[in-house]
């Protein structure tokens, strides 16, 4: 499908949400020149107030967010703001997550590997109406809503951890040395050792070896 006419994509309206203010820094400086950025938000009670004031046409949503999730800011939005649409843009492409925020309201779903050409493509599609996905994530949603797989988020040990736990342990299971993840989630590599920690008491296992089992088995790899 065909991007919008610059005309339009220039008068976008859009509010980042996000939990790192660096991140959403190469953000904006990514889209600025191209779309209005109108407000930022680090949390969910945050981003449902900028959202509510300004009324956007399209909301760069983050998954994990302090205060209860992208999820959470969808239902807060949801009658207030019906006309809002909101893209997700994670670290994150578990299928728990995808298939979580779409169920929520969000129309649509890209990674943070998305290039900034690819971003706004993204909203102005957005925009306009349509659901967009990278194409990995595209599948699980198709697969959820046909009933061919089971969705991890009601797992009663993956509801033990906090939302930064899962981003960390989804990384580590995937192989990332500490330092890697802490370049990906903006942190130190000595909390990233602290949540890795943390994690492995939580889920009663004693090796990142058993820690990528756990997840593949939950299909969050």
């Amino acid at each position: 499908m065909t991007s919008l006419p610059p005309e339009m994509s220039a008068a976008l309206r859009v509010v980042l949400v996000d939990d790192h203010a660096m991140f959403r820094t190469g953000v904006r400086a990514e889209i600025a020149d191209t779309v209005h950025v109108v407000g930022e938000a680090g949390d969910v009670d945050e981003a449902a107030a900028v959202i509510t004031a300004e009324r956007p046409d399209v909301v760069l949503l983050d998954v994990h967010l302090p205060g209860g999730g992208g999820r959470e800011v969808l239902r807060r939005i949801a009658t207030a703001c019906p006309e809002v649409r909101c893209l997700a843009l994670s670290v994150s492409d578990a299928a728990e997550d995808v298939i979580g925020v779409i169920r929520a309201g969000a129309r649509g779903y890209v990674t943070k590997a998305i290039s900034g050409p690819e971003l706004l493509d993204a909203m102005q599609r957005v925009a306009a109406g349509d659901a967009v996905f990278s194409p990995r994530l595209a599948g699980f949603v198709l697969d959820a809503f046909a009933g061919y797989v089971e969705v991890a988020q009601v797992d009663s040990d993956l509801d033990r951890l906090t939302e930064r736990e899962r981003e960390v342990m989804r990384l580590i299971a995937r192989g990332y040395a500490y330092k890697e993840v802490a370049k990906e989630l903006f942190i130190s590599p000595k909390t990233v050792e602290t949540h890795v920690s943390s994690v492995l008491r939580k889920l009663q296992l004693s090796s990142r070896h058993e820690l990528t089992r756990w997840a593949s088995d939950r299909r969050l790899i």
